[in-house]
Protein backbone atom coordinates (compact mmCIF):
# COMPACT_ATOMS: atom_id res chain seq x y z
CA UNK A 1 0.00 0.00 0.00
CA UNK A 2 1.12 3.49 -1.48
CA UNK A 3 0.49 7.28 0.25
CA UNK A 4 1.06 10.14 -1.24
CA UNK A 5 0.22 13.16 0.93
CA UNK A 6 0.60 16.85 0.28
CA UNK A 7 -1.09 20.44 1.47
CA UNK A 8 -3.27 22.66 -0.52
CA UNK A 9 -4.82 26.52 -0.31
CA UNK A 10 -8.51 26.10 0.34
CA UNK A 11 -8.26 28.28 -3.17
CA UNK A 12 -6.83 24.88 -4.97
CA UNK A 13 -10.08 22.79 -3.56
CA UNK A 14 -12.41 22.84 -6.59
CA UNK A 15 -9.43 22.04 -9.11
CA UNK A 16 -8.41 18.80 -6.99
CA UNK A 17 -12.10 17.56 -6.75
CA UNK A 18 -12.41 18.55 -10.63
CA UNK A 19 -9.42 15.69 -11.58
CA UNK A 20 -10.92 12.74 -9.38
CA UNK A 21 -14.33 13.84 -11.48
CA UNK A 22 -14.60 9.92 -12.62
CA UNK A 23 -14.31 8.80 -8.82
CA UNK A 24 -17.63 8.08 -6.71
CA UNK A 25 -17.66 11.09 -4.19
CA UNK A 26 -18.79 10.70 -0.46
CA UNK A 27 -19.05 12.56 2.73
CA UNK A 28 -15.91 12.70 5.08
CA UNK A 29 -15.92 13.77 8.84
CA UNK A 30 -13.89 16.82 9.29
CA UNK A 31 -13.40 17.44 5.28
CA UNK A 32 -14.31 18.08 2.27
CA UNK A 33 -14.82 14.47 0.44
CA UNK A 34 -13.80 10.71 -0.20
CA UNK A 35 -13.36 10.34 -3.62
CA UNK A 36 -13.21 6.12 -4.48
CA UNK A 37 -12.50 4.32 -7.63
CA UNK A 38 -10.77 1.02 -8.47
CA UNK A 39 -6.89 1.08 -7.03
CA UNK A 40 -7.21 4.48 -5.28
CA UNK A 41 -8.80 6.63 -2.74
CA UNK A 42 -8.46 9.88 -2.13
CA UNK A 43 -9.41 12.09 0.97
CA UNK A 44 -9.07 16.00 1.00
CA UNK A 45 -9.56 17.43 4.81
CA UNK A 46 -10.94 20.81 5.77
CA UNK A 47 -6.91 21.63 7.00
CA UNK A 48 -6.36 21.57 3.07
CA UNK A 49 -4.37 18.51 3.99
CA UNK A 50 -4.05 15.49 1.46
CA UNK A 51 -4.20 11.97 1.35
CA UNK A 52 -4.01 9.71 -1.49
CA UNK A 53 -3.60 5.56 -0.97
CA UNK A 54 -3.91 2.50 -2.94
CA UNK A 55 -2.05 -0.24 -4.96
CA UNK A 56 -1.95 2.47 -8.10
CA UNK A 57 -0.61 5.39 -5.94
CA UNK A 58 2.68 6.31 -8.23
CA UNK A 59 0.85 6.62 -11.75
CA UNK A 60 -1.95 8.51 -10.30
CA UNK A 61 -0.09 10.96 -7.94
CA UNK A 62 2.27 11.50 -11.10
CA UNK A 63 -0.39 12.44 -13.35
CA UNK A 64 -1.82 14.36 -10.19
CA UNK A 65 0.64 16.95 -9.35
CA UNK A 66 1.00 17.19 -13.18
CA UNK A 67 -2.71 18.36 -13.38
CA UNK A 68 -2.01 20.81 -10.39
CA UNK A 69 0.86 22.54 -11.79
CA UNK A 70 3.44 20.55 -9.49
CA UNK A 71 6.35 20.54 -11.14
CA UNK A 72 7.59 16.74 -9.89
CA UNK A 73 6.60 14.13 -7.20
CA UNK A 74 8.83 14.91 -3.97
CA UNK A 75 10.73 11.76 -3.27
CA UNK A 76 9.28 12.47 1.15
CA UNK A 77 5.33 12.71 0.05
CA UNK A 78 5.22 8.96 -1.04
CA UNK A 79 5.72 7.04 1.84
CA UNK A 80 5.66 3.21 1.11
CA UNK A 81 3.73 1.42 4.14
CA UNK A 82 3.28 -2.24 4.31
CA UNK A 83 0.26 -3.90 3.35
CA UNK A 84 -0.38 -4.92 7.50
CA UNK A 85 0.49 -1.91 8.39
CA UNK A 86 -1.31 0.96 7.23
CA UNK A 87 -1.52 3.43 9.57
CA UNK A 88 -3.58 6.26 7.47
CA UNK A 89 -6.68 4.02 8.33
CA UNK A 90 -5.92 1.46 10.59
CA UNK A 91 -6.27 2.05 14.76
CA UNK A 92 -2.76 2.72 16.10
CA UNK A 93 -0.75 3.96 19.05
CA UNK A 94 1.99 6.53 18.09
CA UNK A 95 4.55 7.37 20.40
CA UNK A 96 7.47 10.07 20.58
CA UNK A 97 9.50 12.27 23.20
CA UNK A 98 10.19 15.98 24.66
CA UNK A 99 13.02 16.60 26.39
CA UNK A 100 16.00 14.45 24.74
CA UNK A 101 17.89 17.78 23.50
CA UNK A 102 17.29 19.64 26.59
CA UNK A 103 20.22 19.95 29.14
CA UNK A 104 17.63 20.81 31.77
CA UNK A 105 14.34 19.48 32.32
CA UNK A 106 12.71 15.71 31.90
CA UNK A 107 12.43 13.45 29.50
CA UNK A 108 8.73 13.10 28.72
CA UNK A 109 7.59 10.45 26.26
CA UNK A 110 4.00 10.00 25.50
CA UNK A 111 1.87 7.60 23.64
CA UNK A 112 -1.48 8.33 21.79
CA UNK A 113 -4.15 5.81 20.57
CA UNK A 114 -6.12 6.68 17.24
CA UNK A 115 -8.44 5.43 14.91
CA UNK A 116 -9.54 6.65 11.77
CA UNK A 117 -12.19 9.08 13.23
CA UNK A 118 -9.89 10.22 15.89
CA UNK A 119 -7.10 11.26 13.00
CA UNK A 120 -9.62 12.62 11.45
CA UNK A 121 -10.49 15.00 14.16
CA UNK A 122 -7.07 15.74 15.15
CA UNK A 123 -6.07 16.81 11.42
CA UNK A 124 -9.06 19.48 11.63
CA UNK A 125 -7.62 20.57 15.04
CA UNK A 126 -4.41 21.51 12.94
CA UNK A 127 -2.39 18.33 15.00
CA UNK A 128 0.97 18.25 13.38
CA UNK A 129 4.77 17.72 14.97
CA UNK A 130 4.92 19.87 17.49
CA UNK A 131 8.10 21.78 16.60
CA UNK A 132 6.19 23.45 13.91
CA UNK A 133 3.61 24.66 17.20
CA UNK A 134 4.22 27.69 19.60
CA UNK A 135 3.82 26.61 22.98
CA UNK A 136 0.41 28.24 23.03
CA UNK A 137 -0.85 26.11 20.51
CA UNK A 138 1.03 22.64 21.83
CA UNK A 139 -0.88 23.17 25.68
CA UNK A 140 -3.99 24.37 23.61
CA UNK A 141 -3.95 21.40 21.48
CA UNK A 142 -2.76 18.83 24.13
CA UNK A 143 -5.63 19.66 26.43
CA UNK A 144 -7.84 18.61 23.10
CA UNK A 145 -5.72 15.52 22.56
CA UNK A 146 -5.96 14.24 26.34
CA UNK A 147 -9.61 14.33 26.10
CA UNK A 148 -10.39 12.89 22.89
CA UNK A 149 -8.32 9.83 23.02
CA UNK A 150 -6.67 7.32 24.64
CA UNK A 151 -3.34 7.85 25.76
CA UNK A 152 0.10 8.40 28.37
CA UNK A 153 2.41 10.73 29.36
CA UNK A 154 5.44 9.20 31.19
CA UNK A 155 7.65 11.90 32.89
CA UNK A 156 11.01 11.11 33.78
CA UNK A 157 12.70 14.25 36.00
CA UNK A 158 15.93 15.17 36.16
CA UNK A 159 16.84 12.97 39.15
CA UNK A 160 15.13 9.76 37.94
CA UNK A 161 16.40 10.41 34.58
CA UNK A 162 20.12 10.38 36.11
CA UNK A 163 19.47 7.02 37.89
CA UNK A 164 17.88 5.61 34.72
CA UNK A 165 20.94 6.64 32.44
CA UNK A 166 23.95 4.94 34.72
CA UNK A 167 21.41 2.18 35.03
CA UNK A 168 21.31 1.95 31.28
CA UNK A 169 24.37 3.79 30.35
CA UNK A 170 22.90 4.04 26.65
CA UNK A 171 20.42 6.67 25.68
CA UNK A 172 18.64 5.00 23.29
CA UNK A 173 18.06 1.84 25.38
CA UNK A 174 16.55 4.62 27.82
CA UNK A 175 14.26 6.12 25.46
CA UNK A 176 13.51 2.21 24.44
CA UNK A 177 12.28 1.87 28.06
CA UNK A 178 10.31 5.01 28.01
CA UNK A 179 8.43 4.40 24.44
CA UNK A 180 7.71 0.73 25.89
CA UNK A 181 6.04 1.86 29.18
CA UNK A 182 3.75 4.81 27.11
CA UNK A 183 2.73 2.02 24.73
CA UNK A 184 1.79 -0.35 27.39
CA UNK A 185 0.02 2.11 29.49
CA UNK A 186 -1.99 3.06 26.34
CA UNK A 187 -2.95 -0.70 25.96
CA UNK A 188 -4.01 -0.95 29.61
CA UNK A 189 -6.52 1.08 28.33
CA UNK A 190 -6.90 0.25 24.69
CA UNK A 191 -6.47 -2.48 22.71
CA UNK A 192 -4.79 -2.25 19.54
CA UNK A 193 -2.43 -4.40 17.53
CA UNK A 194 -0.11 -1.74 15.86
CA UNK A 195 2.26 1.44 17.35
CA UNK A 196 4.78 3.61 15.52
CA UNK A 197 7.60 5.78 17.01
CA UNK A 198 9.60 8.21 15.23
CA UNK A 199 12.88 6.90 15.14
CA UNK A 200 15.93 6.84 17.31
CA UNK A 201 17.52 3.41 17.22
CA UNK A 202 17.01 0.04 16.63
CA UNK A 203 13.28 -0.95 16.80
CA UNK A 204 14.23 -4.19 18.45
CA UNK A 205 15.00 -2.40 21.58
CA UNK A 206 11.44 -0.99 22.06
CA UNK A 207 10.48 -4.62 21.48
CA UNK A 208 12.75 -6.36 24.17
CA UNK A 209 11.32 -3.78 26.49
CA UNK A 210 7.59 -4.24 25.99
CA UNK A 211 5.86 -6.64 28.54
CA UNK A 212 3.00 -8.97 28.16
CA UNK A 213 0.59 -6.54 26.81
CA UNK A 214 2.80 -5.38 24.25
CA UNK A 215 4.61 -8.69 23.10
CA UNK A 216 1.72 -9.16 20.68
CA UNK A 217 1.60 -5.75 18.84
CA UNK A 218 3.08 -4.86 15.55
CA UNK A 219 5.78 -1.75 16.15
CA UNK A 220 7.27 -0.26 13.36
CA UNK A 221 9.41 3.09 13.86
CA UNK A 222 9.74 5.83 10.78
CA UNK A 223 11.67 8.85 10.20
CA UNK A 224 10.16 11.79 10.33
CA UNK A 225 7.42 9.60 12.72
CA UNK A 226 5.15 12.91 13.16
CA UNK A 227 3.60 13.00 9.68
CA UNK A 228 1.68 10.25 11.41
CA UNK A 229 -1.37 11.83 13.49
CA UNK A 230 -0.81 9.69 16.28
CA UNK A 231 2.97 10.65 16.34
CA UNK A 232 2.03 13.90 16.10
CA UNK A 233 -0.82 14.12 18.48
CA UNK A 234 2.01 12.43 20.65
CA UNK A 235 4.63 14.84 20.42
CA UNK A 236 2.53 17.59 21.44
CA UNK A 237 1.15 16.22 24.76
CA UNK A 238 4.74 15.38 25.23
CA UNK A 239 5.91 18.84 24.56
CA UNK A 240 3.35 20.70 26.94
CA UNK A 241 3.95 18.50 29.59
CA UNK A 242 7.94 18.93 29.44
CA UNK A 243 6.88 22.73 29.46
CA UNK A 244 4.59 22.40 32.74
CA UNK A 245 7.75 20.53 34.40
CA UNK A 246 10.05 22.89 33.32
CA UNK A 247 7.91 25.99 34.67
CA UNK A 248 7.29 23.86 38.18
CA UNK A 249 11.09 23.98 38.30
CA UNK A 250 11.83 27.04 37.67
CA UNK A 251 9.16 28.16 40.60
CA UNK A 252 11.33 25.50 42.75
CA UNK A 253 14.61 27.25 42.21
CA UNK A 254 13.97 30.74 40.94
CA UNK A 255 15.49 29.94 37.56
CA UNK A 256 14.31 30.16 33.82
CA UNK A 257 15.52 26.95 32.53
CA UNK A 258 16.48 27.66 29.11
CA UNK A 259 15.67 24.70 26.12
CA UNK A 260 18.48 23.36 24.28
CA UNK A 261 22.28 23.48 25.09
CA UNK A 262 23.14 26.38 24.17
CA UNK A 263 25.33 29.58 25.59
CA UNK A 264 22.52 30.67 27.55
CA UNK A 265 22.23 27.35 28.91
CA UNK A 266 25.48 27.33 30.64
CA UNK A 267 25.18 30.97 31.35
CA UNK A 268 22.30 30.03 33.61
CA UNK A 269 23.98 26.49 34.90
CA UNK A 270 26.68 28.87 36.38
CA UNK A 271 24.33 30.72 37.78
CA UNK A 272 22.30 27.75 38.88
CA UNK A 273 25.41 25.90 40.66
CA UNK A 274 26.81 29.39 42.47
CA UNK A 275 23.60 29.14 44.53
CA UNK A 276 22.72 25.76 45.14
CA UNK A 277 26.32 24.21 43.93
CA UNK A 278 26.65 21.24 41.77
CA UNK A 279 25.77 18.53 43.69
CA UNK A 280 22.03 19.82 42.94
CA UNK A 281 22.63 19.98 39.04
CA UNK A 282 21.32 16.38 39.40
CA UNK A 283 17.68 17.43 40.40
CA UNK A 284 17.52 20.01 37.06
CA UNK A 285 19.79 18.71 34.81
CA UNK A 286 20.56 15.49 32.43
CA UNK A 287 24.15 15.08 34.11
CA UNK A 288 25.69 12.54 31.26
CA UNK A 289 25.40 16.24 28.96
CA UNK A 290 29.17 16.90 28.12
CA UNK A 291 28.02 20.82 28.49
CA UNK A 292 27.67 19.51 32.50
CA UNK A 293 31.40 19.45 32.82
CA UNK A 294 31.44 23.26 32.07
CA UNK A 295 29.74 24.63 34.86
Amino acid sequence: MNIYTNKFSPKQFEKIKQFFKEAVFSDLQYGQWRAEKNGYNACLYNSGKFVLQGKEVSSVASDFEQFMGISTIEQKTLLSVSNELDLSFEEYIGTDESGKGDLFGPLVIAGVYTDKNLAQKFEELGVKDSKKLDDKTITKLSAHIRNSAPHSVVVIMPEKYNELYNSFKNLNKLLAWGHARAIENVLNKQSCKYAISDKFGDEALIKNALMKNGQTITLEQRTKGEAYTAVAAASIIARAEFVKRCNELKNKYGFDFPKGVSDKVVSIGHDFVKKYGKENLKYVAKMHFKTINSL
